[in-house]
């Protein structure tokens, strides 16, 4: 990487080294370009980053609050460290309260995340699991909403990131918030075409194809015969 940077450049500090990278920015993109991780959990290629769901904070010199990466920009001269332990602490107890709400099971890279920083999943054992009964209402997909880390990626990409269909929406407050239809109606009754694509950006396994769900109910079946 040069040591110069170029005008149309911000220079900034990451970690202790120096990094250039295109102004406007968010601190995420520089971060990857310049080759360091920052977990994420609401933040998908296609969609647009909203800051939902919080793991990807930051600690930014002079700021009184962690940022958000994907949607913090740099800044010229910015000072910038990904794994403080100020930082470390945020994520390990942003993991501990969604593992005490919600089943991730079938959420490998957020498991994955909670190894990472030691989160202990049974340290808010004590709180109210969010219970929402399976929903299979059409042919083609089953949604397990108990599941859901309400990143909102679903109803981006249901919306104007990239299918313009508008079926899912948010719905309820606190513990009760969730991902819903409008109205509460059932898929086949909405604007929902059934492309696909809400399942392909779950992260968790929440929005699940029926065909794959019914092959996990067989295998889990067979596995309780043996």
């Amino acid at each position: 990487m040069s040591s110069v940077a170029h005008p149309s450049q911000v220079t900034f500090t990451l970690n202790g080294q120096t990094v250039h990278a295109p102004a406007g920015s968010t601190i995420l993109e520089a971060a990857r370009a310049a080759g360091v991780e920052i977990p994420t959990i609401c933040v998908h290629a296609t969609l647009t980053a909203n800051a939902v769901c919080r793991l990807c904070t930051v600690e930014v010199a002079g700021a009184r609050t962690l940022q958000a990466a994907c949607v913090a920009t740099i800044g010229q001269d910015m000072a910038v460290e990904t794994e403080s332990a100020r930082v470390r602490a945020a994520r390990r107890v942003i993991l501990e309260l969604l593992a005490s709400t919600v089943d991730l099971r079938e959420a490998p890279e957020i498991l994955a995340y909670m190894a990472r920083y030691g989160a202990d999943e049974g340290r808010f054992a004590g709180g109210q699991r969010r219970a929402i009964d399976l929903l299979d209402d059409n042919p083609f997909y089953v949604r397990d909403y108990s599941q859901c880390v309400m990143c909102w990626r679903c109803i981006q990409v249901c919306a104007e990131d990239v299918q313009y269909t508008f079926a899912l929406t948010w719905g309820g407050r606190g513990l009760g918030s969730r991902v819903t239809t409008f109205f509460e109606e059932d898929l086949p009754d909405t604007t929902c075409v059934f492309c696909g694509n809400c399942v392909a950006v779950c992260p968790t396994g929440a929005l699940k194809g029926k065909v794959e769900f019914m092959l996990e109910g067989a295998a889990a079946q067979r596995d309780e015969v043996r």
